[in-house]
């Protein structure tokens, strides 16, 4: 009796599981590498990212020995980009430290950068069958409907009794099924919206249907309050028609990723008082420019906690002096998805 919950989860998973590929390995390199990759991401978005990475880098030695901007380069549009850049790290780490041997424990696992206890759990059970339970978005909503918790899933003791109920409820003898299991249900049946629940296989028994509050678990605290920022891109174009990308570096969103030159404001600007900034004024160093605002409307580009207001400026100037790329070159860096999908609208425009 005390694994039902378990085998109804188990019978139900191997009826209606989705076909994906690193279900049918237990290798943990491809297995960390899924995990790593949905993340905030759902399974159709990450599919082709992860078939790409597992074609062009076959091993995690493959992974270490690759460039930090090829990696990057690969992950170009699946946002949260310190996740790519802690895959590369801890792939060297795994290589040079444990002479790519992953580590075969939640413990051990948990050791390397950007493993969490999620993923940690997810590949010690995957792989090596370890009574350890994956308690990731899904399992919070299954769990929070089924027994009627109303603990804010973003509080941090939630993670603390959430986690012990799903120990409690795993079946040693199939640990790797049941996590995969309570999160398909979680996926397929049990969904944020419009959920199955008239032929879920717990309607009987869920708490929040017997309630009729299905739609109110699992439950949150207050969002967190969105910041906005506005960027000002100076889209250089030299007299010998190439333009100017850098590197962003410091902490903070797309760390390392290439963008033009940025005037960041705290409103959103015209162009006079564009031309009146201290970075402008810095930027162009008293030489002849011509300006002129490329996109008619503001672009919003919506993070988890920023909107980016977003402008293209099309700066000309004759006697530009200074490292410049071609437009071609320029398309080949790792951009945030933003400013890849301007160079792809506007090459044939540039580079002619």
């Amino acid at each position: 009796m005390k694994y039902l919950f378990a085998n109804k989860l188990i019978n139900w998973y191997q009826t209606n599981k989705r076909d994906l590929p690193w279900r049918k390995t237990t290798n943990p390199y491809f297995i960390w590498l899924s995990e790593i990759i949905l993340q905030q991401t759902r399974v159709a978005q990450g599919l082709p990212y992860y078939k790409a990475f597992i074609n062009e880098f076959p091993t995690v030695q493959d992974l270490a020995n690759a460039s930090e901007e090829r990696v990057l380069k690969l992950w170009q549009g699946l946002g949260y980009y310190s996740r790519a850049r802690n895959l590369h790290f801890t792939a060297k780490i795994i290589v040079n430290e444990y002479q790519a041997d992953f580590p075969k424990t939640y413990t051990e696992l948990l050791q390397l950068k950007g493993v969490g206890d999620y993923t940690a759990s997810a590949i010690a059970s995957f792989c090596f069958n370890e009574k350890t339970p994956t308690v990731d978005g899904n399992v919070y909503r299954v769990l929070a409907r089924y027994f009627g918790i109303k603990t804010p899933i973003n509080l941090p003791k939630a993670k603390k009794e959430f986690k012990a109920l799903a120990t409690a409820l795993i079946d040693p003898k199939q640990p790797a099924l049941f996590n995969q299991a309570i999160m398909e249900f979680g996926a397929l049946q049990c969904t944020p919206k419009d959920p199955k629940c008239s032929t879920c296989i717990f309607a009987d028994s869920c708490v929040a249907l017997q309630q009729n509050q299905v739609n109110l678990f699992p439950f949150k605290n207050t969002k967190l309050k969105i910041r906005k920022r506005y960027f000002n891109y100076l889209v250089l174009q030299t007299e010998t028609n190439e333009t100017l990308l850098r590197k962003r570096v410091g902490k903070g969103i797309w760390q390392n990723l290439y963008e033009f030159p940025v005037v960041e404001t705290d409103e959103e600007i015209d162009f006079d008082k564009l031309i009146q900034e201290k970075e402008f004024i810095e930027f162009i160093n008293n030489l002849d420019f011509n300006l002129k605002q490329l996109t008619p409307k503001t672009i919003v580009h919506k993070l988890s906690h920023q909107h980016l207001h977003i402008k293209f400026w099309l700066l000309n100037s004759s006697k530009w002096q200074g490292d410049t790329l071609t437009w071609a070159e320029a398309l080949k860096l790792p951009t945030p998805i933003v400013i890849h999908k301007f160079l792809e609208h506007h090459f044939d425009d540039f580079s002619k």
